[in-house]
């Protein structure tokens, strides 16, 4: 049955690349990286749970498996080429095998990703996914190169995701708009892979929001040993959030809420205006929230200057 669900996930992801000289079907893949290229490797592991509620649609969890590793791709400035994937199964499940290749194939196509290998074994539902990209030598977006006086932006909103899982969790009504976009941006989330790329020679550092806003951040400035100062009442949020949560909690969601998988990168200050322009185009945008400053940490402003405290900082795996 094992090797029926191979063949069965290999037929509904297929996509052919040249670079691909033996995919799915022997003991290891045979790729070929193109000359001038590095290599970016990225790996996440989702869990039933944890990662995603129980009873998630299979499709969701196939697309989401792939989107939280495309954006790692995305804050590398890297082209995606190729995937692999392990999937841990309670049972051989047809109907499940189905959806979630199909929502990983919807993901993947517009990318021309190809799936080249995995593995599938029993045990609690759990899905690691490996990408691989391309980016010339020298170009790739890292956390470590903010400086003082760098502009603090991020695409898209911050605070969806979380919002959206309370609307799970709560058992909201999902037959309004505003808690299906929630949910949706929870469940597929975007991947900002041509942002990323056009961010290379413009972003100083760039990290993607998996954790939130203030963990990640805090990420950029330890690798780069600066601080940075955000303006609260400049954080992007969503219609749909500001509609179904008050202002502190729509707030908590966009600085520690994490699962929104935007991109946050430093720019230095007199390419701010030409970036959003740009980013505008791609049609997720680019908010201004702060600045990178001397020193370490991260203050958050309310829009009187004063400091503002946040119940938490963000996602941890073990302190949940």
């Amino acid at each position: 049955m094992e090797f029926s669900l191979i063949d069965r996930i290999r037929d509904l992801t297929a996509q052919a690349r040249d670079d691909v000289r033996l995919g799915i079907g022997d003991d290891a893949a045979l790729l070929a990286v193109p000359p001038g290229q590095e290599l970016a490797v990225a790996i996440d592991t989702m869990v039933e749970g944890v990662h995603f509620p129980v009873g998630t649609a299979a499709a969701d969890i196939g697309w989401k498996a792939l989107a939280v590793n495309l954006s790692d791709l995305a804050a590398m400035g890297a082209t995606p080429a190729w995937a692999l994937l392990a999937l841990t199964l309670p049972k051989a499940d047809v109907a499940f095998i189905d959806g979630f290749a199909a929502g990983f194939a919807q993901l993947a196509q517009p990318y021309r990703l190809a799936l080249v290998g995995g593995d599938t074994t029993r045990g609690a539902l759990t899905i690691s996914v490996a990408v691989h990209g391309f980016v010339p030598p020298g170009k790739a977006l890292t956390r470590s190169g903010a400086q003082a006086g760098d502009v603090v932006l991020v695409t898209g909103t911050l605070g969806d995701a979380a919002a959206g899982l309370q609307c799970v969790q709560r058992h909201r009504r999902s037959d309004d708009a505003q808690t299906r976009y929630l949910i949706e941006r929870l469940n597929r989330p975007t991947p900002r892979v041509a942002a990323g790329l056009a961010l290379r020679d413009r972003a100083s550092a760039c990290i993607d929001v998996s954790d939130g806003l203030l963990a990640d951040l805090g990420h950029i400035c330890a690798s780069s040993h600066v601080g940075a100062e955000l303006d609260a009442a400049m954080l992007p949020r969503s219609s749909a959030l500001l509609d179904l949560f008050d202002e502190t909690t729509s707030r908590d969601f966009a600085l520690s809420g994490g699962d929104d998988y935007e991109l946050c990168f430093t720019v230095p200050a007199q390419q701010v205006a030409a970036v959003q322009a740009d980013l505008a185009k791609l049609g997720c945008g680019a908010t201004r929230i702060g600045r990178v400053v001397e020193g370490e940490g991260i203050i958050v402003r309310d829009r009187d200057g004063h400091p503002l405290a946040s119940s938490r900082q963000g996602w941890d795996h073990f302190n949940a």
